[in-house]
């Protein structure tokens, strides 16, 4: 398939979203943007979430890694379940009881302004990083695929991609965003299956043949029992847990969805909803790696990691597979951002600029003072994504996952502080424990085989992080 029909193909998938947002951001408000005036229905909740949860580092970089990790990735989504489970029982009812839009409220009347602003800054320094990371890979398969044959420099695509992201999601927030979510979803599911059905008939193997050869080829390797290992069993599952409690649990842009559901009992419904059907994409985005790496020896491709998939696509994939793929990538494009920027622009407004509890601005000026934060976060998006491409890491998993465990373990440590104790703590000192902890675990891990010898901490860097934010918070409480 030529660029310029695929180019053609991103310019309809937007129209489509644009048309959704049009209908759906009508007579929108404030309350639409944040939280959807509470009338989404679960399901819809449910299905959009697993291509926000996923995008396109899973879309790339979970097939690629199965040459490196086989099927190692299903020990953290056994703690993945596990943690789903524990946000339904625990978490969704402490955020209905409280009448939460923002989520970080919840520090502020546990702690004080200052927590509530601590939680909201690593929120935000969390979703930057980590949604224009998520951004960056996919944006550059299309930049690598279609537009560096006719021409375009990366900027300009990112400018334009993240513009049309704005212009979707600029008025109806929440309200827009579950909509156009299930759609996403829909079409990355559709081109997951698609492909994986295309590599077994080109190789004339069946599933329970696909996954014998993979065997062979020492692709469905699960479970690590070395101690030392980053990769050890019962780390990946504990790092799983604690990662969607901190991801998923406590963080605004996921429950900023999940709490415009109607009701504590439909919201918890389609927590678990999410939680089956995300568990069955993931375990097929790895039997698709196992396909892929079983294919390209055969087919003279020596890509791997996140390189891989678009390879064998472009490569060998006829036409329709390859608009099909397309599909799918733009699919897990678009959720990267959108429910990111405007649970970004929903935190700033809300917890730093006190928007909500600001009497002298009237609905008109709090609307125009949001459309300027969602503007100003766009804009940061675009130079992050630059700085991604100017440090072209070679897989991106990776680098998402490792500044997850230095962002969100001041926000578990928060969260774990505030609901296991009932001490009070010193609020003015809350910012500089919640900086402090991160920065142990950055001397932590540069001196590992130091502090160590042979053992690595790998994704339970978050696990350390929390603890010590919650040591720390100890240190300047006292009794209630």
């Amino acid at each position: 398939m030529s660029a310029v029909s695929l180019f053609c193909l991103v310019f309809a998938y937007f129209a489509v979203l644009l048309l959704v947002a049009r209908r759906t951001s009508r007579n929108a408000n404030n309350d639409s943007f944040f939280i959807g005036n509470k009338r989404s229905h679960w399901l819809l909740v449910a299905f959009g979430m697993v291509g926000t949860t996923l995008s396109g580092v899973t879309f790339v970089s979970v097939p690629g890694s199965v040459g490196r990790d086989g099927f190692g990735y299903l020990q953290v989504i056994f703690g993945y379940i596990l943690g789903y489970i524990a946000v339904a029982a625990i978490l969704l009812p402490l955020y209905y009881r409280l009448k939460l839009t923002s989520i970080y409220t919840y520090l502020e009347q546990r702690f004080g302004p200052r927590a509530c602003q601590s939680g909201a800054f690593f929120f935000i320094v969390s979703r930057l990083l980590s949604a224009s990371g998520r951004l960056y890979l996919v944006v550059n398969v299309l930049q690598i695929t279609i537009l560096d044959s006719m021409g375009v420099p990366f900027w300009l695509t990112t400018t334009v991609i993240l513009a049309m992201i704005l212009l979707y999601t600029y008025e109806g927030g929440v309200k827009t965003i579950v909509w156009t979510d299930t759609l996403q979803t829909t079409g990355m599911v559709l081109g997951l299956v698609i492909c994986a059905g295309w590599l077994m008939h080109a190789m004339g193997l069946g599933p329970l043949d696909s996954l014998a050869q993979m065997q062979a080829h020492g692709f469905t390797k699960v479970i690590t029992t070395s101690i030392d290992s980053p990769a050890n069993f019962w780390k990946q599952l504990a790092a799983g847990f604690f990662i969607v409690l901190a991801m998923t649990g406590i963080d605004q842009e996921t429950m900023q969805k999940n709490i415009s559901v109607r009701t504590l009992r439909d919201s918890q419904k389609n927590m678990l909803v999410t939680t089956a059907v995300l568990t069955a994409v993931l375990v097929l985005f790895m039997f698709l790696g196992g396909l892929l790496y079983l294919y390209a020896p055969g087919a003279g491709i020596s890509a791997s990691g996140d390189k891989l998939f678009p390879a064998v696509v472009m490569g060998q994939m006829p036409a329709a597979l390859q608009l099909i793929f397309f599909i799918g990538l733009i699919s897990a494009l678009f959720p990267s951002a959108d429910g990111a920027m405007t649970a970004l622009t929903s935190s700033f407004s809300i917890d730093i600029l006190g928007v909500q509890r600001r009497t002298d601005m009237s609905e008109a000026d709090r609307v125009r003072l949001r459309h300027r934060v969602h503007l100003g976060f766009c804009a940061i998006f675009l130079a992050l994504v630059l700085v991604f491409k100017w440090a072209d890491n070679p897989s991106m998993f990776g680098v998402v996952l490792k500044l997850a465990g230095y962002t969100y373990g001041p926000l578990l440590g928060l969260f774990a502080f505030g609901m296991l104790t009932r001490r009070a703590v010193r609020d003015r000192w809350v910012p500089l424990v919640a900086l402090v902890g991160p920065a142990l675990c950055y001397v932590v891990d540069s001196n590992q085989q130091l502090l160590f010898g042979s053992y690595r901490i790998g994704l339970e860097l978050l696990i350390l992080n929390g603890l010590l934010v919650f040591a720390g918070l100890m240190v300047i409480s006292k009794k209630q």
